[in-house]
C-alpha cells in the first residue's frame, strides 16, 4: 500500500502518467507468439476532417470497454487504429481553409491540392491520436493504418480490378445526386434531408390542335424547360383520350408528347406529370421505356445551360423565380398551393442537391448482396439489438447498383486507363508503362475518385495486411466485434460483410453492435460538420476522462437515441469521487490484510461476498449480450449502494467495535476494479497500484471469481438490511433527525432470525441509529411501520410525542396537505390521459411517462395514508 493517499481525486496528473506508462510497455500490443484466445475489434475510422465529437468519445469508448473486458477474459486483445481520409468530406474542409485565403483549388491546382490536403489529414491524424489517448483508449498503434496508406491503396486497387474484370463494374449514364458546390457525385446514402415548406405550381400546357390544355402540377418549375413529354397514367380515364396528342411546351415553344406510363401517381397534382429525364430518376426510367429525349437545363454548378433558352446562365432559383412570374403573365399559372417537401441537401456542405444525368462508374451490388443476407438471416454474423437485422435486410435486397465515381481531387484515383493511340480501356493494379493491346506508352487515367466508402468496405481484413497473405491476416481475421452506430448500417457495415464474403470468402467479424446516436437539445446528431457537439476534451478537462467516459454510459441505452446532458456527465464525477472517497476509507481500516476471502467469515462478509458473485455473473451476461449501458448501470449501483452503503459500512463497524480485519471488504474491493476496469480505466488502475494488489497491470489481471461457497445470502443479513432501510424511510417520512435514537418493535416469527437481529445491535445502532428492540405480538399505537417478507418492523411514536420530540397533530397536517397536492396531480394527469389527441398525437415517450407518473404518484398517495392511518 502506498504510503500518501491524496484526499482528492484529481484525475489531471493520474489521467496523463498512467497513459503514459501503459504507452511505454506497450501494454496494448498483444505477444507475438499466440498462446490464448484471441478478441480482435478494428477501429471504425473516424475521418480526418478535425477533431473527434461526443458521438465518436462514445463510439470508441464502447469499443475500449469492450477490448478491455476480453483482455480481463484472459484472452489476446488487440484494436487495430486507424483513420479515413473521407474524400469529399475532407476536401470540402481544405477548400474553406483555402477560401480564406482567398484561393481555390484550381488556382493550385490538383497535384499542389492533393499535397495540401495531405498536409491537413496528417496534422488531424496526429490530433485525432492524441484524443484517443486522453480517452484512455486501449490501441495498439503499432499497427496504425490509414485509408490511403500504400498498402490500403494497393488493397483498393486489387478489389477494383478484381471486380473489373468480373465485369461487375461498369460505365453507365444514370441519373445521380450531383452536388453542385463539391461538383462530384454522391450516393443517396450521403445525402441529408429536411422537411421544407414550399409550393406546388399548377402549370397549363397547351394542346398542339388548340383544342384546349393539360394542367401539370410541379414542384420544379425551372426544371420544366427540360420536359420532353407529359405522362399519365393508362388507366386514367380523365385522360385516355390525350393520350398520343402532343402540347406546346410552355415558354419554350417545344413540341412533346401525352404518354401513358404505370409508373404515374393519379393522386398527385391532376395525374398528368411532367417528364424531365436529365434531372429526374423515375423522369429518366420513364424515358428510356418511350425512347424519349432528353434534354439538359440545369448545369453541374447549378445555373441553368444554353439549352435553358432565355433563362441560360442563371442561378437554378433565381430562375425559377423568373419562370414562374412569366407563366403568370402569359396565363399559364393556373394557380399555387403550399406544399411541404423532404429537400435532399450535399451531407457535407447542405448545399440542395442537383438530380442529374451523368456518367459515372458504377458497381453491381445484387450478386454480392445474396451471400451477405444470407451471413445474418443464418447467424454467422449476430446484430446487437437484432431489432437491426430488419433495416439492413430491408436495404439488402432492395439494393441498388453502387455509383463509385466522384468528381474529386482527393481520394483513390480510379485505377481505368485509356490508350489514347487505340483507345483500349483496361484496368491495372500498378500503374501501367504500355497499353496491353498496341504497346504504346501513351495512356490516360481515368480523372475521378473512388467514393471514399470503396475503401472503408475492405478495413476489417485490408488493416491486416490484404491482399498479401500476412501474419496478422491468418492470427487475427475474422475479427471479432464491429462497433458501430445504425446510421450507418447501409454505407459501411452492409458493404463490409459484403466485401469480406467476396474477397476472403470469411465473414468479416462474429458480431455487429449498434449504438444509439447521442444528439444536441434539437434532436440532430452531433457531428463535425454542423458543429453542434461540446468539445469532448474540455469535459475532460473539466470532469475527466472517467468521468466522461463514465456519465455518457450512463445515458445512453442500447434501444433509443438520447438528448445530451452536462449534468449526466456530473453524475460521472461523482461517481469517481465516491470511488476514490471508498477506497481512502478502506485504506485507513487496513493493517497489514490480503484481499482474500477470510477462513472464518462473518454473516456480513458472506452476504457481501454473495452481492459480488451476482455482480460478476450478470455482468458478465450483460455483456455477452452486448448491453454495456445495463453493465454499467448494475456496477454504479452496485459499487455505491451494495458495497458502500453496506458492506463497507458493516466493515467499518466490525473494524471499529469489535477488531475485525477488513480482508473481505478488500477482496471486494478488488474485485470491484477490475469490473470497472473496462468503464473507466485511469482511476481503476491508479487506485490498483495503490493497494498494491499484484505485480502486473489491472489490464493483465482476470474477471473476479467468488468461490461457490460463498455464493449464498445468509438470509439474517438480508433481514437486518431490510429493517435499517425501513427504519431509515420511517425517520424521513416523520422528519426524525438521523442521529436521534429510536426504539423499534419487531413481529418475527422466526426466532432465530429475531436472535440474529438482536445480536447484531453494533450495526442498528451504527447504522439505524436504534437504541432499542423489542420482540412484540402487535402492531403499537400510534406507529408507523413496514411489512417484510419476514415479518413486520414498527418504530412506536408514543415515547417521541411525549418527550415533544414529534407533533402528530403537524405531521398529520403535513402529510394530509402532500396527499391533496398528489391528488391534484393525478386528477390532471387523468384528464389528459382521457383526451384522445393527446394519446394519439403526442410522442410514445411523452405518454408513456405520463402513465408512469400516474402509477407513481398513486402508489405514494396509498403509502401516505396508510402512514397517515398509523399516527391517528
Amino acid at each position: 500500500m502506498q504510503a500518501e493517499f491524496p484526499k482528492t481525486y484529481d484525475p489531471k496528473g493520474i489521467e496523463g502518467r498512467q497513459f503514459t506508462a501503459w504507452t511505454d510497455e506497450k501494454l496494448f500490443t498483444p505477444d507475438p507468439e499466440p498462446r490464448k484466445e484471441s478478441f480482435i475489434i478494428v477501429i471504425p475510422p473516424p475521418n480526418v476532417t478535425g477533431k473527434l465529437t461526443l458521438g465518436h468519445v462514445l463510439d470508441n469508448e464502447l469499443q475500449d470497454i469492450l477490448v478491455r473486458f476480453h483482455s480481463l477474459q484472459g484472452k489476446d486483445a488487440l484494436w487495430v487504429p486507424g483513420q479515413d481520409h473521407a474524400g469529399i468530406a475532407t476536401q470540402v474542409v481544405v477548400e474553406r481553409m483555402l477560401a480564406k485565403e482567398g484561393k481555390t483549388k484550381d488556382d493550385l491546382g490538383r497535384e499542389e491540392f492533393v499535397n495540401k490536403v495531405w498536409e491537413w489529414a496528417n496534422e488531424h491524424r496526429g490530433i485525432i491520436r492524441r484524443q484517443l489517448d486522453r480517452m484512455g483508449c486501449a490501441l495498439d498503434w503499432s499497427r496504425e493504418r490509414f485509408t490511403m496508406d500504400d498498402g490500403l491503396s494497393r488493397a483498393v486497387r486489387t478489389v477494383f480490378v478484381r471486380l473489373y474484370e468480373k465485369g461487375l463494374i461498369y460505365r453507365g449514364l444514370r441519373i445521380v445526386n450531383w452536388c453542385p458546390r463539391c461538383h462530384t457525385a454522391i450516393s443517396g446514402e450521403e445525402t441529408e434531408y429536411e422537411n421544407k415548406q414550399s409550393s406546388l405550381w399548377y402549370i397549363r400546357y397547351p394542346l398542339e390542335d388548340g383544342s384546349g390544355h393539360l394542367t401539370v402540377a410541379t414542384t420544379r418549375p425551372e426544371t420544366m424547360l427540360g420536359d420532353t413529354a407529359v405522362a399519365v397514367h393508362p388507366e386514367d380515364e380523365r385522360y385516355s383520350a390525350y393520350v398520343g396528342k402532343h402540347i406546346i411546351l410552355p415558354l419554350m415553344g417545344r413540341r412533346i408528347p401525352v404518354i401513358a406510363d404505370e409508373v404515374v401517381q393519379r393522386e398527385f397534382g391532376t395525374g398528368a406529370v411532367k417528364v424531365t429525364p436529365y434531372h429526374d430518376a423515375a423522369d429518366f426510367e420513364i424515358a428510356q421505356r418511350h425512347d424519349l429525349a432528353k434534354v439538359k437545363v440545369i448545369n453541374e454548378d447549378g445555373v441553368m445551360s444554353e439549352e435553358a433558352g432565355a433563362y441560360a446562365s442563371k442561378d437554378r432559383y433565381a430562375a425559377r423565380k423568373e419562370i414562374v412570374q412569366d407563366l403568370e403573365a402569359q396565363g399559364l399559372l393556373e394557380r399555387t398551393e403550399p406544399y411541404q417537401l423532404s429537400a435532399a441537401a450535399c451531407s457535407r456542405c447542405h448545399t440542395v442537391i442537383e438530380p442529374l444525368l451523368s456518367e459515372q462508374w458504377f458497381c453491381r451490388m445484387k450478386p454480392q448482396a445474396e451471400p451477405a443476407i444470407k451471413a445474418v438471416e443464418d447467424g454467422l454474423i449476430r446484430f446487437y439489438p437484432e431489432r437491426w437485422r430488419n433495416l439492413y435486410f430491408h436495404w439488402m435486397r432492395n439494393i441498388q447498383d453502387w455509383c463509385l465515381s466522384r468528381q474529386l481531387w482527393w481520394g483513390h484515383r480510379i485505377p481505368v486507363y485509356t490508350c489514347k493511340k487505340c483507345s483500349h480501356q483496361f484496368a491495372s493494379v500498378d500503374e501501367p508503362d504500355a497499353c496491353p493491346k498496341c504497346a504504346t506508352s501513351d495512356l490516360i487515367q481515368d480523372p475521378d475518385v473512388l467514393d471514399t466508402w470503396f475503401s472503408s468496405w475492405l478495413w476489417p481484413f485490408s488493416v491486416l495486411g490484404w491482399p498479401e497473405d500476412t501474419q496478422d491476416l491468418k492470427r487475427f481475421y475474422p475479427t471479432s466485434t464491429l462497433v458501430s452506430g445504425w446510421d450507418i448500417i447501409y454505407l459501411w457495415v452492409a458493404r463490409m460483410i459484403m466485401a469480406g464474403l467476396e474477397f476472403t470468402g470469411s465473414k468479416p467479424f462474429d458480431a455487429v453492435m449498434f449504438h444509439v446516436m447521442i444528439r444536441d437539445e434539437r434532436g440532430r446528431k452531433m457531428s463535425k460538420s454542423l458543429g453542434n457537439s461540446p468539445d469532448p476534451f474540455d469535459l475532460i478537462d473539466k470532469y475527466g476522462a472517467d468521468a466522461l467516459r463514465f456519465g455518457l454510459m450512463l445515458i445512453t441505452p442500447r434501444e433509443q437515441d438520447v438528448l445530451y446532458s452536462e449534468e449526466r456527465i456530473k453524475v460521472g464525477r461523482n461517481f469517481m469521487n465516491k470511488l476514490w472517497n471508498s477506497a481512502r476509507l478502506l485504506a485507513s481500516l487496513m493493517d497489514e490484510e490480503k484481499a482474500r476471502t477470510p477462513t472464518d467469515p462473518s454473516p456480513a462478509e458472506r452476504w457481501m461476498l454473495a452481492r459480488l458473485a451476482r455482480a460478476q455473473d450478470e455482468v458478465k451476461d450483460l455483456f455477452a449480450r452486448h448491453d454495456l449501458y445495463n453493465a454499467a448501470k448494475y456496477l454504479y449501483n452496485f459499487y455505491w449502494h451494495e458495497f458502500c452503503d453496506w458492506g463497507l459500512e458493516f466493515a467499518k463497524l466490525a473494524k471499529r467495535e469489535r477488531g475485525r480485519g477488513v480482508s473481505a471488504a478488500l477482496y471486494v474491493f478488488k474485485s470491484s476494479l477490475a469490473m470497472l476496469h473496462p468503464f473507466i480505466p485511469f482511476i481503476t488502475e491508479e487506485l490498483w497500484e495503490r493497494f498494491t494488489f499484484a505485480d502486473h497491470r489491472l489490464y493483465h489481471d482476470h474477471w473476479p471469481q467468488v468461490p461457490e461457497e460463498f455464493r449464498q445470502s445468509p438470509p439474517e443479513v438480508e433481514a437486518l438490511v431490510d429493517l435499517i432501510t425501513a427504519v431509515r424511510t420511517m425517520r424521513s417520512e416523520l422528519g426524525i433527525p438521523k442521529d436521534m435514537p429510536v426504539p423499534v418493535d419487531v413481529v418475527a416469527a422466526d426466532e432465530a432470525l429475531y436472535k440474529s437481529l438482536e445480536g447484531n445491535m453494533t450495526y442498528l445502532s451504527g447504522l439505524a441509529k436504534i437504541n432499542e428492540m423489542n420482540r412484540a405480538r402487535n402492531k403499537p399505537h400510534p406507529s408507523t411501520g413496514a411489512v417484510m417478507d419476514w415479518g413486520e418492523v414498527y418504530l412506536p411514536l408514543a415515547g417521541l410525542v411525549s418527550s415533544g420530540k414529534l407533533n402528530i397533530e403537524a405531521e398529520s397536517a403535513r402529510i394530509s396537505k402532500e396527499i391533496g397536492k398528489l391528488e391534484a396531480e393525478i386528477k390532471n394527469i387523468k384528464v389528459k390521459m382521457d383526451n384522445k389527441d393527446f394519446v394519439n398525437k403526442a410522442p410514445d415517450s411523452i405518454v408513456s411517462a405520463e402513465r408512469e407518473r400516474l402509477e407513481t404518484y398513486e402508489k405514494k398517495v396509498a403509502h401516505l395514508r396508510e402512514l397517515l392511518e398509523g399516527l391517528a
